[in-house]
């Protein structure tokens, strides 16, 4: 079983991910990545919070699914707005995703680096040719990388947590 890797591309504009996962769904085509699910974060400059898509093109039997997406988004960019009240859910949720092998440290990261004025492409992924993958993003606004690996049991648990199977 390939390793499975949780990706996070962040980039300087509102735009730069929706042009990236183009691209990477035009890598998967060509078999230089196989996309197990993608997501992309906007965030306009002036909005209050960001707008979250799932890639609907990558929805197939090895998807996460909205749930996923919709606690970790929720967890990144929601939860602080929302006062103490929930800290204890948000505790739990957040042990959670340590045990599936996103922790604090990741979460923390990803929550201080995207921010207005930003975007995020989002990817569950494996079997990526690295080189092949670098140049094609040639010439595009060049993301900041973000990553965890997932091993097998990790990414079993996670979707096990999001009630995926």
């Amino acid at each position: 079983m390939p390793q499975t890797t949780l990706t996070v591309w962040k980039f300087r504009t509102a735009d730069g991910a929706e042009t990236a996962s183009k691209t990477l769904q035009q890598l998967s085509k060509e078999n230089l990545v196989t996309i197990h699910d993608a997501a992309t974060v906007r965030w306009e400059e002036g909005a209050k919070k960001p707008k979250t898509r799932q890639l609907n093109s990558t929805t197939g039997a090895g998807a996460l699914g909205g749930a996923f997406w919709g606690m970790l988004f929720g967890l990144l960019f929601f939860v602080p707005l929302l006062g103490a009240a929930i800290g204890a859910a948000t505790g739990a949720l957040s042990g959670s995703l340590t045990d599936v092998g996103i922790d604090d440290g990741f979460i923390n990261r990803v929550r201080d680096e995207i921010t207005p004025g930003t975007s995020a492409l989002f990817v569950m992924s494996s079997d990526a040719v690295m080189d092949k993958i670098r140049d094609a993003f040639a010439g595009q606004e060049p993301p900041e990388l973000i990553f965890t690996n997932l091993n097998t049991e990790q990414e079993a648990a996670l979707r096990e947590v999001f009630g995926e199977d």
